[in-house]
């Protein structure tokens, strides 16, 4: 009997981490933020600018895992799922497009204060994250067309929670790491680049799972 469970937490690990890229992979203020200190101040400075949006962004996750896990008996009857993925797919695939056309380079400015302690640049960005409180919708986006939540099942949800939060690190550990390798030839142009080809994927997927959450519907009901 122990098998299902496993199999349960090795689907929200997956969940989990596909949740903290997807949070964390547009270029907003911390994005910008976090390519400039790498480029300017090193590698290390824009990872740990990256981790202190993923505290922040962790937090901001369980406040939404909470608030769904309360009302997850409506959520879970069947017309009520339904319209909680779609609603769910069509916000993913709202926020593609608006990744896809915004642009993220006039939030750059030029910071001349010096470099900082490590901890200073990661404090800085948990502030800029913490102060945008909308990525909780991005959350109930995910949460509810990933089936994320699953109540009354302690283990599992630490789990998937670890999850995002290693996602979201895994991001900013390769997005610097990028940056770093290519910085001769990094410029604003890359940034939207970035941006274009992390809105095109999420529009995509989301379609791909808004087709596969009707075409379910539609089976079902035969």
């Amino acid at each position: 009997m122990a098998f299902p469970i496993h199999i349960d937490i090795l689907d929200l690990i997956f969940k989990g981490i596909l949740i903290g890229i997807i949070a964390s992979a547009p270029m907003g203020p911390v994005g910008v933020l976090c390519i400039q200190r790498t480029l300017n101040k090193g590698r290390w400075y824009g990872f740990v600018t990256g981790i202190g949006a993923c505290v922040s962004d962790i937090f901001y996750a369980l406040i939404t895992g909470l608030g769904m896990s309360f009302v997850m008996d409506i959520i879970n009857k069947g017309d009520n799922k339904f319209i909680l993925q779609i609603s769910g797919s069509i916000m993913l695939m709202a926020f593609g497009i608006y990744c896809y056309r915004s642009n993220p380079t006039k939030k750059i400015h030029i910071s001349n204060n010096g470099r900082g302690t490590l901890v200073q640049n990661g404090i800085t960005a948990f502030l800029v994250t913490f102060s945008n409180p909308l990525i909780i919708f991005l959350f109930m986006a995910c949460y509810a067309q990933l089936a994320f939540v699953v109540p009354n099942h302690p283990l599992e949800m630490c789990a998937g929670y670890m999850s995002i939060i290693f996602g979201a690190m895994l991001w900013w550990f390769g997005l610097t790491w990028l940056v770093d390798k290519i910085r001769g030839i990094f410029d604003n142009s890359g940034i939207i680049i970035i941006n274009r080809v992390i809105g095109s994927i999420v529009i995509i997927i989301s379609f791909i799972v808004l087709i596969g959450t009707v075409f379910n519907l539609y089976t079902f009901s035969l």
